[in-house]
């Protein structure tokens, strides 16, 4: 059974559980703050689950019962009495109970086992069971095995214990006890992620818990420990987090159902696994699709002309031209009866789609459906190639080409091609990256999506300087790395990201293409008059403080406006057009040696020169 609590998304009860539905979760944890801010009784919520098929699987928490003094336990168990009254309202059968946090808690197991004990006891009569868990920060049961050792000694069949991957994993406990644990005597698994923060663990629970495959905490390792144990119950999410708590209600549930899929195929012959296929190998970002309209037309194709492409087909049966360069196709979509114009009124003249390279589509399919994520199929005329596509999260279209389509028997199908000569290009050889910029509370969605269903790697955040304001950049990659997708998000609205967001609803902003020769390159589109990003003087008299950089080199940077990053692995050369319409931009890049990264130390510079440009 796949469960969330409704602590992790936003909005009122009744929005949670119906999202929750939507999502596709078999049960559901109600938290009790929720329940206590919902205008309408404890009959009304299970009525409302039981019409959305949904099973309440536990209630909770219930805090600071165990190893108190006089009269504070006779107090929690009339406390409790009432919390079984509510829950036979509601329609459950399982209490959590979280351990003591009070200063006026005993340090007695034996005390805390006895007085567990008596609420099972009154709980079984109720036909009620009771999971303790150890919460990371407890006074004195801090560690999940305290917990066992609790529940083991209070030896009542109504009394389990309750494991939690975040309490666990956060401070770095052994994982070899769950396996020892009897399989019956586990009541309740509930998982959460986070970043690696150095930082109070309450503070750290509350505010940056995660979906499974968001954070960085070893869930594979505990899922292998808990399959040693045997237990095949439910899963749930429970999650505290600040973006959650700000992001629309259906994509996170969304995300959350994504992220237990993940999680019970971490280990392939475990007793949640639905046996997903492994991602497919990708060979790069095959075509970008802008939609546009005949008034944009010849502004972008000057552009994109400046740039070296060659304008070589037009389709068959839509107002659709192709564009190529190297192995880079363009395709513009000026089409008034399609998914690109419903793009189009939202977003602008922008990029709608993108054609991602793969040597099985099937399994990416597979994979989609596995996921929940949504398909597309356009319309295609007699005798046309019908590539199958997915919808990314804010709408555009990700289509999957597989490599014999993507040879030449696409573009042949679809097209009237012309003009496939070589001549007049500009050195770009390939698509190097697409940046994106999205809502701050969409990032780990957003990673979520590219891991799951692409089987894509996070790389970790870079914080920039922009002149307005801080922005937060991290990428999503190809195990290859041939297709790289760096994510930008700001909460401040100056901010180049944030202004784009505002305006433009967000998308692709920046395009990179690589280039043999970045230098003939730009010495190439400058010929052209195209207008490229002027950097300050000062940048490159610091650069010649920071690297060994011979004059010559030096002065070849300077004069073409060139930026310079170097690592352990290699060096990086880019270069910037000025913005297009104030949308989107393009990045002339050239890697040498294995470097890996996008010029992160020079996007401050870039930033500075472009808020100066506008």
């Amino acid at each position: 059974m796949r469960a969330i609590a409704t602590v992790c998304l936003s909005g009122d009860l009744q929005s949670k559980l119906e999202a929750i539905a939507r999502a596709g979760f078999d049960g559901v944890e109600i938290f009790e703050n929720d329940l206590l801010s919902f205008d309408g009784s404890p009959e009304e919520v299970r009525q409302l689950c039981e019409h959305l098929g949904l099973a309440i699987v536990a209630f909770q928490p219930f805090r600071d019962f165990e190893a108190m003094p006089e009269p504070q336990r006779s107090r929690n168990l009339q406390r409790a009495e009432r919390k079984f009254d509510l829950m036979e309202q509601l329609g459950t059968d399982f209490l959590l109970v979280c351990s003591n946090v009070s200063p006026q808690a005993v340090n007695d197991l034996d005390r805390a086992a006895a007085d567990l004990r008596e609420l099972a006891e009154r709980a079984q009569q109720r036909g009620i069971r009771i999971g303790f868990e150890a919460l990371a920060w407890g006074r004195h049961i801090s560690d999940y095995r305290d917990a066992w050792e609790v529940v083991r000694r209070a030896d009542h069949p109504a009394l389990g214990v309750v494991l939690d991957s975040f309490h666990i994993l956060s401070r770095g406990h052994d994982l070899s006890t769950i396996g020892r644990i009897p399989r019956e005597k586990i009541f309740f698994v509930q998982v959460a992620d986070a970043p690696l923060l150095d930082m109070d663990i309450l503070q750290w629970s509350r505010h940056f818990r995660c979906f499974p495959g968001q954070g960085r905490l070893p869930l594979k390792a505990f899922m292998e420990a808990l399959a040693t144990s045997g237990y095949d119950g439910p899963l749930s999410l429970e999650i505290f987090s600040d973006a959650f708590r700000a992001a629309p209600t259906d994509a996170t549930a969304l995300d959350g159902l994504r992220s237990l899929i993940w999680l019970e195929n971490l280990l392939p012959e475990g007793p949640w696994a639905d046996r997903i296929p492994p991602a497919p190998r990708y060979h790069g970002i095959h075509f970008i699709e802008f939609t546009l309209d005949e008034e944009s037309a010849a502004p972008l194709g000057e552009f994109i002309g400046a740039l070296g492409f060659r304008h070589v087909g037009r389709h068959r049966s839509k107002n659709v031209e192709l564009w190529k360069q190297g192995d880079i196709h363009l395709v513009l979509n000026f089409e008034t009866d399609s998914f690109a114009h419903t793009f189009r009124l939202l977003h602008g003249t922008s990029v709608c789609a993108v054609g991602f390279r793969v040597d099985d589509v099937e399994r990416v399919l597979a994979r989609a459906r596995a996921f929940k994520a949504p398909t597309y199929r356009g319309q295609t005329g007699e005798g046309e190639m019908e590539i199958p596509a997915l919808r990314g999260i804010e709408g555009s279209l990700v289509y999957l080409v597989d490599d014999e389509a993507a040879g030449d028997l696409q573009w042949r199908t679809d097209f009237e091609l012309f003009d496939q000569a070589s001549r007049d290009e500009a050195g770009l050889t390939r698509v190097d990256h697409l940046s994106y910029v999205l809502p701050a509370t969409q990032l780990l969605g957003w990673q979520l999506f590219y891991h799951t269903v692409f089987g894509f790697e996070a790389e970790p955040e870079h914080e920039i300087v922009d002149p307005h304001g801080m922005m937060v950049s991290q990428a999503v990659n190809s195990p290859d790395r041939s297709i790289r997708l760096p994510l930008t998000v700001s909460q401040a609205q100056d901010t180049q990201p944030g202004r784009f967001l505002s305006e433009f609803r967000g998308g692709v902003q920046q395009i990179a293409f690589a280039s043999r020769d970045i230098f003939a390159t730009v010495d190439e589109l400058k010929a052209r008059g195209l207008p490229l990003l002027k950097i300050p003087q000062n940048y490159y008299d610091d650069l010649e403080a920071r690297f060994d950089l011979d004059e010559e080199l030096l002065n070849a940077l300077r004069s073409r406006n060139i930026l310079f990053d170097r690592n352990d692995q290699g060096d990086f050369f880019h270069a910037y057009t000025e913005t297009f319409s104030g949308r989107f931009f393009f990045e002339i890049v050239e890697r040498r040696g294995r470097y890996n990264q996008f010029g992160e130390a020079n996007a401050g510079i870039r930033l500075a020169a472009q808020a100066a440009q506008r």
